[in-house]
């Protein structure tokens, strides 16, 4: 998998982003200074597909609340969701799904799939009534029958874009 250095991003920074050691990420790219990256810099994360092998691509609207899986580019499956409150909001921007975490609990709901942005994700909810509002930290909520559905199709490594 390719990251793209964007302006102000540090290695630390999207070693965490990732979950991936930064001495992997390292090793991976032959970088002898952490410090020396720069915008538009391509970063090897080891231990992820090469998305261009993945069939699937999810694009979320926040401001239409809904979650498009499209399969070979073609629409499969449009999914209701909730996104970040105002003070709280949702980030733009294109991002994967680094993880699959099953019954995580709480307000997560019986799924949570990280995204390659630390504290973020798309996860169930215990309170289903907040599905089409803007109620949440940032993450994307969905029914748990919804995620659950979600998680079971796609792979890790899957494209996420999420815009206006």
């Amino acid at each position: 998998m390719i990251h793209i250095v964007k302006t102000g991003e540090t290695l630390a920074q999207i070693s965490r982003d990732y979950r991936t050691p930064l001495r992997d990420i390292l090793a991976a790219n032959q970088i002898a200074n952490p410090n020396m990256i720069f915008p538009g810099q391509q970063i090897n994360i080891p231990g992820f597909p090469n998305p261009d092998t993945i069939p699937y691509r999810i694009d979320v609207s926040t401001t239409k609340r809904r979650l498009r899986l499209y399969n070979n580019g073609s629409l499969e499956k449009e999914f209701p969701i909730a996104v970040g409150r105002m003070l709280s909001a949702t980030p733009f921007g294109n991002f994967f799904i680094i993880n699959k975490a099953p019954n995580p609990g709480g307000p997560y709901g019986t799924m949570w799939m990280s995204l390659s942005k630390q504290h973020y994700g798309i996860h169930g909810t215990n309170n289903p009534s907040s599905i089409g509002k803007a109620v949440s930290k940032g993450c994307i909520r969905m029914f748990n029958k919804d995620v659950e559905e979600l998680a079971r199709t796609i792979p890790l490594g899957t494209p996420v874009t999420i815009q206006p």
